[in-house]
């Protein structure tokens, strides 16, 4: 199909392509920690990723966004969800998140926070990054032979982050 045939005008939605990743090293599962100083999440734990890069698919984008915040690479890395986030603007968010697991390596201190191992029985009971509280139980009880799990977000009138998760 020709790109004149794509249907990109204006008027339609469109949505900037973002990864998420969630590597697990036995019963613990790796999370960043925000920067006190960052302008968003400071001081919450949240998983590592990133922007999806022009000439990247999204498979690429999380191995590379892995490795820039970690020093890991997974052995495994699996799509293990899709997240559309309604910004209430013409422009939205595609989340593509996905899942690994790491037998060793070393942890390469990032600028964007903290990375720690937290063990999955404590996982609600850190200062998660609010949507977290929903999709992370449902990440870390996948498998790799299901199916990705379709999410959407969207905001309340009063800025309120919704969370609606599919099967």
């Amino acid at each position: 199909m020709p790109v004149s045939d794509q249907g990109v005008t204006q008027n339609r939605y469109t949505l900037i392509p973002r990864t998420l990743i969630f590597i697990t090293r036995g019963e613990c599962v790796l999370l960043l920690k925000g920067a006190p100083d960052k302008r968003l999440w400071a001081n919450c734990y949240n998983g590592v990723g990133g922007h999806v890069e022009r000439g990247e698919d999204v498979l690429s984008a999380a191995v590379r966004e892995l490795h820039e915040e970690t020093g890991l690479i997974a052995d495994d890395l699996w799509l293990c969800g899709t997240v559309t986030i309604d910004t209430g603007q013409s422009t939205g968010i595609g989340l593509y998140v996905f899942k690994g697991e790491t037998k060793g390596g070393q942890l390469t201190p990032s600028q964007e926070g903290e990375l720690e191992w937290i063990p999955f029985a404590n996982i609600t009971q850190m200062p998660l990054v609010e949507d977290l509280y929903t999709i992370l139980p449902k990440v870390m009880e996948m498998r790799v032979t299901q199916p990705p799990f379709a999410a959407h977000y969207f905001y309340d009138e009063d800025g309120g982050l919704e969370v609606e998760v599919g099967e």
